[in-house]
């Protein structure tokens, strides 16, 4: 059974399943490379990986501006903003300024948040100038890292981003049942 979701804003959403996100940005600590690029979604789970993100000589993208400030301090970091129109809901950068800076981009990891994930469907968002910017960043990985945690399982926004083949591995809370893992892990995805 799909549930339908409704776009919590940013300080509403940052609140929800607050513990399970800070141990899904911490495992998502190993998939940070030593060098080379990384591309940060917006989303609470991203912004909490941008809350431990380690300063080493790293170039990042973001058209979070949460996520862009919280990165901001740390010097050793290469930091570029990707513009765009600001939707206001999620602080994320959206439309054709942002689209044509992602299409030029190909980087090592991206790590990307979703509103809701299944094994049919994939990923979902419910703004389609949101899914259009999360499906560039897809297209721009060389590996994609899903942070989502386990009440997005099952559940389907309006748009979708991600079919399951097009993203690599899905780093979740420990209340995703084993069988939903399983049937991921069976679909090709880590």
């Amino acid at each position: 059974i799909h549930r339908f979701r409704s776009e919590p804003a940013v300080a509403e959403k940052a609140a929800e399943m607050a513990t399970e996100k800070a141990s899904i940005a911490t495992a998502a600590l190993s998939f940070v490379p030593e060098h080379g690029s990384v591309l940060l979604d917006a989303g609470t789970s991203t912004l909490a990986l941008a809350q431990i993100f380690p300063e080493r000589e790293l170039t990042v993208f973001t058209h979070s501006v949460a996520i862009a400030l919280e990165l901001a301090a740390r010097r050793a970091l290469q930091l570029y903003v990707i513009g765009g129109r600001m939707r206001t809901r999620t602080l994320a950068n959206v439309d054709d300024w942002a689209l044509r800076q992602l299409a030029a981009l190909r980087v090592d990891v991206a790590f990307v948040g979703t509103n809701g994930f299944s094994a049919e469907r994939g990923l979902s968002t419910p703004d389609p100038a949101e899914a259009a910017v999360k499906h560039a960043i897809c297209l721009a990985a060389a590996q994609t890292v899903v942070l989502a945690d386990h009440t997005k399982l099952d559940q389907e926004s309006a748009v979708r981003f991600a079919a399951i083949d097009e993203f690599d591995v899905l780093i979740s809370d420990r209340g995703l049942a084993e069988g939903d893992r399983r049937a991921l892990e069976e679909a090709g995805i880590e």
